[in-house]
């Protein structure tokens, strides 16, 4: 076994869905999409027997492979026996509401087939044919997850104790007193993640020498007391620690002899000054350890993996067993990136703006040579000291619930998620962005992996509608299918969709224009379930002339990770100016690289393999406390002198604020790294084909069409097979071109044509 190749496979987990991409040890490519909570919805195809129902579909499943899940149709979870390929065969007859036990349900019906594992490890045990209790061939996994992000802001992490400096015990209560929202007047501070807080009788003074001795002995009987009341996860927060971390040290050491599991310093996760996102740095990753270990230990556990490694919120992989919690939050919006970037570059694109719209949120990032990163990483109420991919999230996505509130339209932020989904997967879900897409022909009903009720859509529709207006005048076909001529509910409909792309909008001017660059000079690279049904709209608010939909869009996320390298980080605080400090800083670097391609070895990347990412000077004007990065070379390739460093920070500065301050003295306030292993072949093999120009294209032939609002009128759009596209075509909008779980909307006034490595390209029309 140990000699055996392995499969490559990668799992990004979602809100609503968990895509997975693997290649086995010949290269072929297989690829999988699951609800997050380890559903598959299927529709029922035969009924052999009362004890025995067939899966319609062109899924071929492995012979016992759904042996141990339940089946539930009309509210009734039934246990599955065994399988054959798609039979089931059931421990009871099938029964349904209102119908006499025994009796077989109908054709058509649609089944939830729920597995007792987790989505990720069903969706391995898919593409890999291994039904539960198999042995699973040998895998090198690779995996990002929202599990930390989720039970952050659903606040279902552990019970912590934070230990704090004697006198700063209301230190996180207080923090920067800055106002999440400038005009709410109903202003209501969240609870504190920790359970109890402790202060500690020691400090340092700020060079960190000390002032008052740890008191260990006070300290243990504390510790003792609280572990005795079930406490097992513990944060510790000093005051100057991060200039000597002695004190958090013999306390950490202290609280796991006294039987905490889980210990989280903050001098440990960050060597920086600021003592309040130190300590929520050190809270959170002690509020979230235990959930990611046993989420970690679930995976390997069932799987064995021959190597396991996660995506950490700044794109970079490591191991497993180096993960911290505080690196986790942005873990799949970072996959998203990196293969976005992959996948523009593929197309010959090298500015980028990444467009991630999934069921429950939409991710955008920026690319110019290399990702943007943040020193800090911000989800809802905290603020980490931990670097990540700047991403800008906005709740919109194909799950958000579209409703009338307190006087007005609302699109999200809360999520249908995947149980019960948004109304037309028919289980009584709410009015969803998936919803009004579907009511105003954005969407190819028939194209969906399982079955949808129209009806249910339309119905939630109708009910909005009514709190908002009183009912629609004229509301269509009761079947839910668009009426011939505009009604008040079309119009009513595309309110929300114009809301929704608005705020899409806004999130993608967050990371340009208000950072001083303009969109309209970058490709937008879309993906995820709902981003090509959008793209092209949100393009044009921000004139944008051209999108890019990546082959296996929904699933780009996982592509990312296989894209992903792995990644050690070093980081270093300065506090000096510009002109004391410029002559050391290439001493400065090197000893930083070398501690980071130690880090890599360790892991076994051969000194050979590893290359140096990119250093980064992060200055300011002494007296502020906001940086701007610049990046720095020894070569030509970058600024490196002090007049460079200078140069390009002012132009970055003026870009940002519009304005230079006079007789104000730079300041290096830190300094960052990467080390980084040498980028493999991508496993994914795009589609070649030789590329026309535009004067050569042809309109291909659609298939079918279908009734499409075009924001005022219903029209005739043609819909097409993205397959079946050639270079040599180009289709004009409006218009559909369909795929393995998602539809491009082409609106009016773009065009589409498939690229020489078969990238979905839509060009506005000048």
């Amino acid at each position: 076994m140990a000699g055996e190749p392995a499969w490559r496979i990668a799992v990004d987990t979602g809100g609503t869905f968990t895509d997975c991409l693997g290649v086995d040890p010949e290269g072929r490519q297989f690829r999988a999409k699951v609800l997050s909570s380890g559903a598959l919805r299927m529709v029922i195809g035969e009924r052999p027997s009362p004890h025995a129902v067939v899966l319609a579909g062109s899924q071929n499943f492995v012979d016992g492979f759904f042996e141990g899940w339940t089946m539930a149709v009309a509210g009734e979870a039934i246990e599955i026996a065994g399988s054959v390929g798609n039979r089931l065969e059931l421990a009871e007859p099938v029964s349904v509401a209102g119908v006499a036990p025994g009796a077989v349900v109908a054709v058509g019906a649609e089944v939830v087939l729920q597995s007792p594992e987790d989505a990720a490890v069903v969706a391995i045990r898919w593409i890999t044919g291994t039904p539960p209790g198999r042995t699973l061939p040998p895998v090198a996994l690779r995996l990002a997850t929202t599990q930390g992000t989720n039970a952050l802001l659903e606040r279902k992490g552990a019970r912590v104790a934070m230990f704090v400096t004697r006198g700063f015990g209301d230190l996180l209560e207080i923090g920067n007193q800055q106002r999440p929202e400038l005009f709410a007047l109903d202003i209501r501070k969240p609870e504190p993640l920790y359970a109890v807080v402790v202060e500690v009788e020691e400090r340092l003074n700020s060079s960190g020498t000390v002032l008052r001795e740890l008191d260990e002995r006070s300290l243990a009987a504390e510790a003792e007391r609280l572990v005795g009341a079930g406490f097992h996860s513990a944060a510790i927060a000093f005051m100057h620690s991060f200039r000597n971390s002695s004190h958090e040290d013999r306390a950490a050491r202290t609280l796991a002899a006294a039987g905490f599991r889980h210990v989280s310093r903050s001098s440990d996760l960050s060597r920086r000054i600021r003592i309040v996102p130190r300590a929520q740095t050190a809270l959170v990753d002690a509020y979230l350890a235990e959930i990611l270990g046993s989420y970690l230990e679930g995976v390997t556990g069932r799987l064995e993996p021959r190597s396991l490694h996660v995506m950490t919120s700044a794109g970079g992989l490591v191991r497993a067993a180096e993960y911290r919690p505080k690196d986790s939050l942005l873990s799949g919006p970072a996959a998203g990136a990196v293969g976005a970037v992959a996948a523009g570059r593929r197309s010959a694109y090298e500015r980028i703006l990444a467009f991630d719209m999934g069921g429950t949120s939409t991710d955008v990032s920026r690319f110019d040579g290399e990702l943007e990163l943040r020193n800090e990483t911000v989800v809802g109420p905290v603020r980490l000291l931990s670097p990540s991919i700047a991403v800008e999230t906005v709740a919109a996505g194909g799950g958000s619930i579209c409703a009338f509130k307190d006087g007005r339209v609302r699109v999200g932020p809360e999520s249908a998620g995947a149980e019960p989904g948004p109304a037309c997967y028919g289980r009584g879900g709410p009015l969803t962005l998936t919803d009004v897409n579907l009511l105003l022909g954005r969407l190819v009903p028939s194209r969906f992996p399982f079955r949808i009720d129209s009806k249910a859509a339309a119905q939630r529709a109708g009910e909005v509608g009514a709190d908002a207006v009183g009912g629609f005048a004229d509301f269509g076909d009761a079947s839910g299918a668009p009426a011939d001529a505009a009604t008040d509910r079309d119009a009513f409909l595309t309110g929300f969709l114009a809301l929704a792309n608005e705020r899409m909008a806004g999130a993608i001017r967050a990371i340009s224009i208000r950072r001083g660059y303009d969109p309209s000079e970058y490709t937008l690279v879309a993906f995820g379930g709902a981003g090509a049904q959008h793209a092209a709209a949100v393009a044009e608010l921000l004139g944008i002339r051209r999108v890019l939909i990546p082959e296996d869009g929904a699933l780009l996320s996982a592509l990312g990770l296989n894209e992903g390298r792995l990644e050690r980080w070093a980081e270093r605080q300065v506090l000096e100016s510009l002109a004391e400090v410029a002559v050391r800083l290439g001493d400065m670097f090197e000893a930083m690289s070398a501690e980071a391609r130690a880090a890599l070895e360790q892991e076994g990347v051969a000194e050979s393999a590893i290359e140096a990412g990119p250093r980064t000077v992060f200055l300011r004007y002494q007296g502020q406390e906001s940086t701007l990065a610049v990046g720095w070379s020894e070569d030509s390739s970058g600024p490196g002198s002090e007049s460079e460093l200078v140069a390009a920070f002012e132009k970055g500065y003026l870009a940002r604020y519009g304005y230079l301050p006079e007789s104000r003295i730079p300041e290096v306030e830190s300094l960052r790294l990467a080390m980084r292993s040498v980028a493999a072949e991508t496993s994914q093999t795009p589609r070649a084909c030789a590329e026309a120009s535009a004067g050569e294209r042809t309109r291909p032939a659609p298939r079918l069409a279908q009734s499409f609002w075009d924001g005022s009128a219903w029209v005739e759009a043609p819909v097409f097979e993205r397959e079946q596209l050639t270079p040599q075509e180009h289709a004009a909008g409006p218009c559909l071109i369909v795929e393995s779980h998602t539809v491009t909307v082409v609106e009016n006034r773009w065009r589409a044509h498939v690229d020489r490595v078969g990238g979905l390209v839509l060009e506005r029309a000048s």
